[in-house]
């Protein structure tokens, strides 16, 4: 029986969620609605508690203030996607419930958990019933009424588990967009199993081991290996020398999401990374918001084993391995500071196609980032930090990384406006209507919201599972096309697919198209592919351009 928990159990308990949310991140995923490849609120959810877990096992115990201040510290900073967002308010709101308190009671626990909810509510503009926003107020009126009768912080929270668990089956039937997928909320089920982890906690039970890096090496040994056994196919390794000081805490949650066999040395003024993944460049690429590359390794696994299995000479680059010098010694000197410009502007992306549009434009810094790989509140802001500029303007470029961006107004000095763009075309057009002489920066901002909301955005993915979406049938591996956020069509061929758009596009009256291709796809076939926009729109200006982006094999705007 537990009337009181001080800081120490409060720590441990959120250390156990932590753990127990991290564990269950795919289920999670899995209930995402779309069967796109880019459903990841277990994993934002995850990566969110995880920024309070490091820093909680960082500090020595203290009161229970302390403790809820600190891990709402840091998944503010930590918060990725509008799940982990979300999370790190409800956390927020019970750290400010807990001002002041060396250990909580039952009445002063439960109340802690309604004041969280009351600061998610409103953070949110429009809150949607059928959410975690819903199984999260529900559940916390639920220890509150049990509150009022007993003290056992352990009955609390089990009523708070069983009323949420019964709000979240019912969550199917509250949202439309739940109704037809038929499925059940992921946030709501994410923030119940931390919960559940919370109360396993509290009832003694041995945190689980949750160790993704262990046993790893600083090299494969590719002898020791079968391909059955390669779970990503490059064994990558790369150094860095550091610029502007950022903790490498965000980048190994990142490298978690696209890889395995993660080691990460780090120096004062470098760092090393081994990593094995599919997308070595997205690797790279986010390591650069750290630093600048020095020198790097990429070597294919597979065929590395298949040469060891035929007798053959494998080909390898092992001279990085021996690298020293990460003491920094010969790092070079920062330049001169410039003089503040009024204005700055940051996009996010994933792809050096798009990277390189948004610099043609203007734009002071990428963030690497999108869909499978939403970037944390810390990153946004740390890159808005070092942006020379008075005003700050952030492109987020992805309705999932809005509302991160828009927790980094207030924390600086700088005057920060996130325009909500939802999509990279969106971006585009923002920025293509900037005038840096115009009066003031709300006019800029004005200008940039008006051309966003000129352009439509089409996209081509895969269905990274069965799904019975909309009243279609979609099986694993089927193409999808997405028009303005919504399933446009369903197919097994790329080139119907965009036939379709095309004819979308003409029926609109498109004036100008871009298609950008991405990774998967080369310029030959983006062009061959593409020829249907040129077909069917001969009096429109059609560009094919490569976007080299992750998980959507094209990027369409049309305006």
């Amino acid at each position: 029986m537990h009337e009181t928990i001080n800081g120490a159990a409060f720590r441990d308990m959120l250390l156990f969620g932590a753990v127990s949310v991290t564990a269950a991140k795919q289920s999670v995923n899995d209930l995402n609605v779309f069967p796109v490849p880019d459903g990841d609120t277990g994993t934002n959810m995850s990566l969110t508690i995880q920024t309070a877990a490091a820093e909680l096992k960082k500090k020595p115990d203290g009161g229970i203030d302390e403790v809820a201040n600190t891990a709402a510290n840091a998944m503010l900073r930590g918060a990725r996607g509008n799940s982990g967002v979300i999370l790190s308010l409800l956390f927020r709101g019970i750290s400010k419930s807990l001002k002041g308190l060396d250990e909580a009671d039952g009445v002063a626990f439960a109340s802690a958990l309604q004041e969280g909810v009351a600061a998610a509510y409103n953070a949110v503009m429009k809150p949607a019933e059928g959410t975690i926003l819903t199984v999260s107020r529900l559940a916390a009126d639920a220890a509150m009424r049990t509150a009022e009768e007993e003290s056992d912080i352990e009955r609390i929270l089990e009523s708070a588990i069983r009323q949420g668990g019964e709000t979240l089956k019912e969550t199917v039937n509250m949202n439309p967009v739940l109704k037809r997928a038929g499925v059940v909320d992921a946030g709501g089920k994410g923030f119940l199993i931390i919960l559940e982890g919370m109360l396993a906690s509290l009832r003694g039970e041995a945190l689980p081991e949750l160790d993704e890096t262990a046993g790893t090496r600083d090299k494969a040994d590719f002898a020791e290996l079968g391909d059955e056994d390669i779970t990503f196919t490059f064994d990558t390794v790369f150094i860095v020398r550091k610029t502007g000081g950022r903790d490498l805490a965000d980048f190994r949650a990142y490298l978690n999401t696209i890889g395995d066999s993660i080691v990460v040395s780090e120096g004062d003024d470098m760092f090393k990374v081994h990593v094995h993944t599919d997308t070595p460049g997205d690797a790279l690429n986010a390591a650069q918001q750290y630093g600048t590359l020095e020198v790097a390794k990429i070597e294919n696994m597979r065929i590395q084993q298949e040469d060891m299995a035929a007798g053959r000479k494998t080909v390898s680059a092992d001279e990085l391995d021996d690298e020293d010098g990460m003491d920094g010694s010969d790092a070079a000197a920062g330049a001169e500071p410039e003089e503040r410009k009024p204005y700055g502007f940051l996009a996010v992306c994933a792809g050096d196609g798009l990277a390189a549009v948004f610099r043609d434009m203007g734009v002071d810094g990428i963030i690497s980032g999108g869909q499978t790989m939403n970037p944390s509140t810390e990153s946004i802001l740390k890159l808005i930090q070092r942006t020379n500029a008075d005003t700050v303007f952030v492109l987020p470029n992805n309705k999932n990384i809005i509302m991160a961006a828009q927790q980094c107004v207030g924390m600086t000095d700088k005057n920060v406006i996130v325009i909500p763009t939802a999509t990279v075309p969106e971006g585009i057009s923002a920025m293509m209507a900037v005038d840096l002489e115009a009066e003031d920066a709300k006019t800029i901002e004005q200008m940039m919201l008006e051309a966003a909301k000129k352009v439509s955005t089409a996209q081509i993915t895969y269905a990274a599972r069965d799904s019975d979406f909309d009243g279609r049938d979609i099986h694993e591996g089927d193409f999808l096309a997405l028009l303005d956020g919504k399933l446009f069509g369903v197919d097994k061929s790329i080139s119907v697919l965009l036939g379709k758009l095309a004819d979308e596009a003409t029926a609109r009256g498109a004036e100008f198209v871009n298609v950008f291709y991405g990774e998967d796809v080369d310029a030959d076939e983006a062009a061959c592919d593409a020829a249907c926009f040129t077909e069917k729109l001969p009096s429109a200006e059609v560009s094919v351009l490569s976007g080299g982006q992750p998980v959507y094999y094209y990027i369409i705007s049309f305006e």
